[in-house]
């Protein structure tokens, strides 16, 4: 059975009943892809609108209205219960881990927010935190939306352990040998048995070995960080506006969605299966988990 919150279930109902077939299951896929998205389309939303329309007489900041808003939207999503109190979770360790990273990476000299405001901490702009955290929830929702497993996942002490590396590495390779070579091949060693079980309603499943959904995942963080910087509202060290951010930047990208990947699973634990999962054919009805032991681990 899905976890979708009622008026998801209810929108979800509403598209099956009114497509077709096959048709109406990549529909479905693709809208629920977006849905998962809102926190972060939100925001990125928020950025181009901002830098389109803002003027330096205006009374409050353009930083700082951001915060507002991510704030604002943070509590909609809540009171309309369009997040769970999960997902909020995921959000605030992500929040916390996201901001924590961007005070060191900004007195690091590693990229800059070149506007002004009153919301920062040192030169670090509250609503940063709200993009990492928006990782984090576009995992959370999806997990939820998608019923997704995990199958078959390793001990859950490796996924924690190669995670804390690859976030003790963000900052280590400012002072020691980047280790991000033997972090990728961690990721594809631990990770490249481990299938993405994502149901697209009724029977229908798609199935996607993980490290190629983080690569995938990892080309629209890519995407979104250059409409990040082509609005300047962050820069790389040297970087101007209309410079495209150096596609090795994805590499950084790819291995931060295993930080938050595992910081997701700290929440979401059911959806690790040790075993593979066995799909259910369209006659037998719901699909069935192979095995309930879960990678705890």
């Amino acid at each position: 059975m899905t976890r979708d919150l009622p008026i998801e279930a209810r929108a979800e109902a509403w598209l099956s009943a009114r497509l077709p077939g096959s048709l109406g299951v990549w529909v479905l896929f693709v809208v629920k892809q977006l849905w998962a998205c809102l926190f972060g389309l939100s925001i990125l939303a928020a950025i181009i609108l901002s830098k389109a329309i803002w003027q330096a007489d205006w009374p409050i900041w353009r930083y700082d209205a951001l915060v507002v808003f991510a704030v604002a939207m943070q509590g909609l999503m809540l009171a309309l219960k369009l997040e769970s109190k999960h997902e909020a979770l995921v959000i605030l360790i992500f929040h916390i881990t996201g901001t924590v990273m961007e005070l060191f990476k900004t007195s690091a000299g590693s990229w800059a927010y070149p506007e002004a405001g009153y919301l920062k901490i040192g030169m670090v702009p509250l609503f940063t935190g709200f993009m990492y955290a928006s990782v984090g929830s576009y995992m959370a929702r999806a997990i939820r939306l998608f019923d997704i497993r995990f199958a078959p996942y390793p001990p859950f002490w490796t996924t924690v352990l190669l995670a804390t590396a690859i976030y003790v590495n963000f900052y280590s390779h400012h002072f020691l040998p980047d280790a991000r070579v033997v972090l990728f091949a961690g990721t594809v060693l631990l990770f490249w048995r481990t299938r993405v079980h994502l149901r697209l309603g009724g029977s229908g499943e798609v199935t996607i070995r993980l490290p190629l959904a983080a690569l995938a995942t990892a080309f629209g963080l890519w995407i979104a960080e250059n409409i990040g910087t082509f609005t300047g509202t962050w820069l790389y060290h040297g970087q101007s506006p209309w410079d495209r951010v150096r596609l090795g930047t994805m590499g950084s990208w790819y291995l931060l969605i295993y930080v938050a990947f595992v910081t997701v699973t700290l929440v979401y634990r059911d959806m690790l299966l040790r075993e593979p999962l066995v799909r259910a054919s369209r006659a037998s009805g719901p699909r069935q988990d192979r095995s309930p032991e879960t990678a705890a681990d």
